[in-house]
């Protein structure tokens, strides 16, 4: 059976961040991600991990830079990343930086560095050669940690603009960087919405060893992997017919919200993979 890591971002929001961690380990999670840990003091969220015996799987790069508002730090919210913004590579570098240290500080082995959305009148053309760029120096700072750097393709439904689609156009971005610790983060739920064929799309990429994270929620309405129209007992079936050894991280939206137990209530597929599936 696959690994599955708990997005504490996205998975347990009914209770307050510290507790989260508790909470996965309780419903048999080994591993969680954590999409902006930076608001937590890193010696604070290594303690939250050793005492429930949880490994921290995949961060994300920071979503903007760091911008004057009173305090030493605040994130630019409304950016989506940005690594693909001409005249920004310093403030990149910056945050990948910070991302790096937190990597290194809490074992975490992958860091997803946000593309970021493409500004208005902009073609995808015009700023690929700045990605790229942006990528080959984040991977040859994170390969001295023996970090992964991720890129992941995201449906421009949720994210209008949003510089990477398609899986096509990820793994022509890998072969452009020439860096063999920059790899897909293949986000099922995403896939799905630009693309489907989502076994074929397995068959084809895992075999190749650039798969270095997968994401899973249900489609359309990214809630519970057992809900919508993605047969997930199928493809947790053929990730292990493919050997995939990496992470899947449950990143969905609990269909009851911020109701007490959402989270647990919901996760009646983990305890059927869980009986179906040989554990690992």
């Amino acid at each position: 059976m696959p690994r599955f890591a708990a997005n504490l971002s996205w998975l347990y929001t009914e209770l307050p961040f510290p507790q989260r961690f508790e909470a996965a380990a309780r419903d048999g999670f080994k591993g969680v991600e954590i999409m902006s840990p930076y608001a937590w003091p890193a010696a604070e969220l290594k303690a939250m991990l050793q005492v429930n015996g949880l490994q921290l799987v995949l961060i994300n790069s920071p979503p903007g830079g760091f911008e004057a508002a009173g305090i030493e730090r605040a994130w630019v919210a409304s950016r989506k990343g940005t690594a693909c913004l001409a005249g920004h590579e310093a403030e990149f570098r910056a945050g990948f930086a910070l991302a790096l240290g937190y990597a290194e500080a809490l074992g975490c082995p992958s860091i997803h560095a946000m593309a970021g959305v493409l500004p208005e009148g902009v073609q995808r053309e015009a700023v690929q050669g700045v990605y790229v760029g942006n990528l080959r120096h984040a991977a040859q700072a994170a390969a001295q940690a023996g970090v992964q750097v991720l890129i992941e393709p995201i449906n421009t439904r949720d994210i209008p603009r949003y510089f990477l689609n398609r899986q096509d156009h990820a793994h022509e971005i890998i072969d452009q960087a020439g860096a063999a610790n920059l790899k897909v983060q293949l986000d099922l739920y995403h896939c799905q919405v630009v693309e489907g064929d989502l076994t074929m799309t397995l068959r084809r990429d895992v075999p190749t060893g650039r798969i270095g994270h997968i994401q899973i929620a249900g489609a359309p309405g990214r809630h519970e992997p057992d809900v919508g129209e993605i047969n997930y007992p199928c493809l947790f079936s053929l990730l292990d017919e493919l050997g995939y050894g990496g992470w899947v991280g449950c990143e969905y939206r609990p269909a009851r919200g911020l109701a007490p137990s959402a989270t647990p209530d919901g996760l009646g597929w983990l305890a059927q993979a869980r009986r179906a599936m040989p554990q690992r």
